[in-house]
């Protein structure tokens, strides 16, 4: 017999306790049908949607202060212990942690108590951060021998006293596996006590399984002792919250301080069947570090391993919303342990899957230590058992199928979700035994593709069987509700009535869109048969199939059209991202007319994704838009380049005439100018006129595009001067235009520069007058 709360245990007590355990956190039995009775119908298939509930466990850390572990083993030991409170996903769990030695003198005692039995709640996790600072290594005159016998002891004491024994009970043992009693005199004269403490071991071990007590030894140090470690971890209790072995303790090696938070996490996930995800490579702060988080999980926990308690992490969910520490956002429940230590955890009941980003920042002078993120998580899975065809008779191979789901209905498309997934199927029946039968999920026979999420197997119905059929699967996985699902049927006396073939393809589309398909019916008989239509094994709402009913006359044969329409988008929420998700049903056709007869179950598959917006809708036309509109910003550019090379007045010739009509010596040519007018003055007017770029100068001259220039005077405004026209400056002096240099392509001899004035040029012959435009374009254009 057991102890519990100070008192022996009954057998019965043990057994019911270790039967809890091994089915886990919650076990889901679902029945979709008796087995002596007809298929119910497809209202039948409940989708439960209660509140995730994971309940306490109970645990103890000892950590060895032997004076054979060295400093640095000591700091990752008391890391250890520090990071197994943080990675509870429970708030009603508990801890008691303590260091041990040996007693080795009068008044000395081999374990030093540290923190007492202490909540995880918000509050206790602080105040286990605070305490296990005590624990320390022991001085030369304090007893520093390992004594394993009193440690686990002290620890089954801890965990059996004033608590559930309904509850898991865990004891961590951090140590270097060097049990050192040689000098300890409660274990007789010292020719024997190493003798007498392997012998004390046994019984501490031995009573340690009798009281459900896990043990889950961690070897730190340079050699640890791993014969001794796997004896211990061999010796306490061995049934897990699941029958797999990965729940089974065995004992880790820790290489250093680095090692400690993904060695004590995977551990620690699967003492307490969770599953744990091991983030990317540590970076240093400021760094944004991403981490996914399964479909499948209900409750976890984001650990991470800041270093230094000056960093500050915050959390930004996939939808990309930045989440609080505390509270409830949107569908989620958050609360934060230790952030004001090296080591923090987030925990979220109902997380929204997807690839979480932590971002961490730092101040100057605490960038220098890597930062490390992981999750550690616990989940529901669910699974939609069909068999096909569904009302068979005897003689017929059955095919059974098992899809992966969440609890919602949404399929499961990555295999490291499910991983350590054991399917256990069985067809029972009347007129025959019930046996097993071999459901798989590796793409051959009848599954048609490995690691989809499908598990699929065949059986032949028995020759005497006759009457209800059902067909049942069981799931099970670490860190996961165990799930039972069972359809049922009944053997077909004959020739069925109504036959029915549904041709429904998977689909991809999205919210409030609809998939199509067909239903081939024939009715032979001379009846009216009604046939329901539905669409089950996911969350209601979801998906609806139409015609929900419809009804065959006598003789009846022909195909009738099958909608499924999937929900609109607030229904999905968050859930529905980028990447889309993937529903997962059964359409089930039911004849009803002479009790309920199952005629189709149909697995159907729809990939639902966002509604696209108005580029992916109309992308063409925005494209097109685009070319019309670069081509219209083309021809205004072209038009204005145009226009401005037709009045850049770059390239005129000026000159000056005398009030005789006579061309002054030389020529100035002018440049670009300042918005397309080129500014001069007439410098030594009654001396030796000569025209000068001048900045604000009185005069101001532009190409014309009609031909000629334009000139703006600053006192007359503007005067158009035509080719073979002259305009008056002053008096005494005017302008004209002399050869354009645009016209002068093709001639040898060297241009003269803009603003400087040319060589005198050779005054026009007398043609008869300047109205002529013949005589001034020969000589001057």
């Amino acid at each position: 017999m057991g102890r519990v709360n100070g008192i022996r245990e009954s057998r019965k007590g043990r057994a019911r306790r270790a039967a809890l355990s091994v089915l886990g956190a919650t076990a889901v039995l679902v029945s979709l049908s008796a087995p002596t009775g007809p298929h119910p119908g497809p209202d039948a298939v409940p989708v439960a949607e209660s509140e995730p509930a994971f309940p306490a466990v109970n645990y103890v850390v000892a950590v060895d202060e032997s004076a054979s572990l060295a400093d640095a083993d000591m700091a990752a030991e008391k890391a250890a212990a520090a990071r197994i409170a943080l990675g509870d996903v429970s708030s009603a769990s508990h801890v008691t942690v303590f260091g041990f030695a040996a007693a080795e003198d009068a008044g000395q005692s081999a374990v030093d108590p540290v923190c007492p039995r202490t909540t995880l709640d918000a509050a206790g996790r602080e105040t286990i951060g605070a305490c296990v600072g005590k624990l320390r290594k022991r001085k030369a005159n304090e007893g520093t021998g390992t004594d394993f016998p009193s440690a686990i002891r002290q620890g089954v004491h801890e965990l059996t006293t004033g608590t559930d024994p309904l509850e898991p009970r865990v004891l961590f043992l951090l140590t270097d596996g060097k049990m050192e009693v040689e000098d300890s005199p409660k274990y007789g004269d010292p020719a024997h006590r190493a003798a007498e403490g392997e012998r004390q071991l046994s019984l501490a071990l031995k009573d340690a399984a009798e009281q459900g007590v896990q043990i889950w030894p961690l070897g730190f140090g340079s050699r640890p002792d791993q014969r001794q470690l796997d004896r211990i971890a061999a010796g306490g209790f061995q049934q897990g919250c699941t029958e797999l072995p990965s729940a089974r303790p065995k004992a880790e090696k820790v290489s250093g301080a680095k090692d400690v938070g993904t060695t004590l996490e995977r551990i620690f996930a699967a003492a307490h069947c969770m599953r744990h995800v091991p983030g990317p490579t540590p970076q240093r702060p400021p760094a944004t570090l991403e981490i996914g988080i399964s479909p499948l999980a209900t409750v976890g926990s984001i650990v991470v391993d800041k270093g230094d308690p000056e960093v500050k992490i915050t959390y930004t969910d996939p939808a990309g919303h930045q989440v609080p520490t505390s509270g409830t956002y949107r569908d989620s429940t958050f609360e934060l342990a230790g952030g004001t230590g090296t080591v923090e955890a987030l925990k979220i009941v109902d997380p929204l899957p997807g690839v979480w980003k932590v971002k961490a920042e730092a101040p100057e002078g605490h960038r220098s230590l890597p930062v490390a993120v992981s999750v550690l998580w616990q989940g529901e899975l669910r699974g939609a058992i069909s068999m096909d065809p569904p009302s068979p008779q005897a003689g017929d191979e059955v095919t059974v199928t098992m899809r992966l789901q969440t609890r919602e209905g949404y399929e499961i498309k990555d295999p490291r979700d499910y991983e350590g997934l054991r399917v256990r199927s069985e067809l029972t029946g009347d007129g025959f035994s019930p046996f097993a039968l071999t459901l798989t999920d590796n793409g051959k026979g009848k599954d048609e593709k490995a690691s989809d999420g499908s598990f699929t197997g065949t059986a032949g119905i028995p020759e005497s069987a006759a009457g209800a059929l059902k067909v049942s699967a069981t799931l099970t996985a670490a860190g996961l509700s165990a799930d039972t699902r069972s359809e049922g049927g009944r053997v077909a006396p004959g020739t069925l009535p109504v036959t029915t073939a549904l041709d429904l393809p998977a689909g991809d589309t999205h919210p409030g869109g609809k998939v199509t398909g067909t239903l081939a019916v024939h009715n032979t008989s001379d009846a009216p048969h009604t046939l329901k239509l539905s669409v089950t094994d996911l969350k209601a709402g979801l998906l609806t199939v139409t015609p929900a009913e419809l009804t065959l006359k006598p003789g009846e044969s022909g195909t009738r059209k099958v909608t499924v329409e999937v929900a609109p988008a607030d229904v999905f929420g968050d859930r529905l991202g980028d990447d889309g998700l993937p529903l997962a049903g059964t359409v089930t056709v039911v004849d009803t007319t002479d009790g309920d007869l199952t005629l189709v179950q149909e697995p159907l598959s729809v990939q639902v994704t966002p509604e696209p917006g108005l580029w992916e809708k109309y992308w063409w036309a925005f494209l097109a838009a685009a070319v019309v509109i670069a081509l219209a910003v083309a021809a205004v550019l072209a038009w204005t380049r145009l226009r401005r090379t037709r009045r850049d007045p770059h390239g005129l010739v000026l000159r000056l005439v005398d009030a005789n009509g006579e061309f002054l010596p030389g020529e100035h040519m002018a440049g670009h100018g300042h918005k397309q007018w080129y500014e001069f003055g007439v410098a030594e007017a009654h001396l030796s006129p000569r025209i000068e770029r001048r900045a604000h100068g009185p005069y101001a001259v532009q190409r014309n595009p009609n031909g000629g220039a334009v000139v703006r005077r600053r006192d007359s405004g503007r005067t158009p001067l035509p080719v073979g026209g002259q305009i008056q400056l002053t008096e005494g002096l005017s302008l004209a235009l002399g050869e354009d240099t645009r016209q002068r392509k093709g001639r040898p001899g060297r241009r003269p520069r803009p603003g400087r004035p040319s060589p005198a040029a050779t005054p026009a012959p007398d043609t008869g007058g300047q109205d002529s435009p013949s005589a001034y374009d020969q000589t001057y254009l």
